[in-house]
């Protein structure tokens, strides 16, 4: 990727807030900056004050489908319900054994990839 050199004045204390939080995340100041920058523009913030819209608001109860898959699981007898679910205990059971191996994982840094090989270590 092609970059640009940008020269801008900002107040102090925000270059120190930017030298510090990239110091915790192993990053450049650049990077930082280009990382806020890209979220501050990014489609669903407001355009000028650099805050979020507000989250979509939800009517309460089941939409149409849920109601529907509602109806339907109410209308198997207990013994179609416990079936089911064992099959999909099941399931579950054969991916736990047998996860995916064609995943690529990236990491930005050997840091990062470290934490991700003790999480897995410890299965969390």
């Amino acid at each position: 990727m092609a970059l640009t050199r940008v020269t801008i004045t900002i107040p102090p204390e925000l270059v120190d807030a930017a030298d510090a939080r990239a110091a915790e995340l192993g990053r450049s100041r650049s990077w930082i900056l280009t990382d806020a920058l890209g979220r501050y523009l990014e489609p669903g913030t407001a355009r000028g004050v650099g805050v979020r819209e507000p989250p979509a608001t939800y009517e309460a109860g089941l939409g149409e489908s849920r109601q529907a898959q509602l109806e339907a699981d109410l209308a198997l007898t207990p013994e179609e319900r416990v079936l089911i679910a064992e099959q999909t205990a099941s399931i579950a059971d054969l991916r736990r054994r047998h996860p995916a191996r064609d995943q690529v994982i990236v990491f930005d840094r050997y840091g990062d990839f470290l934490q991700w090989r003790q999480r897995e270590a410890l299965d969390v």
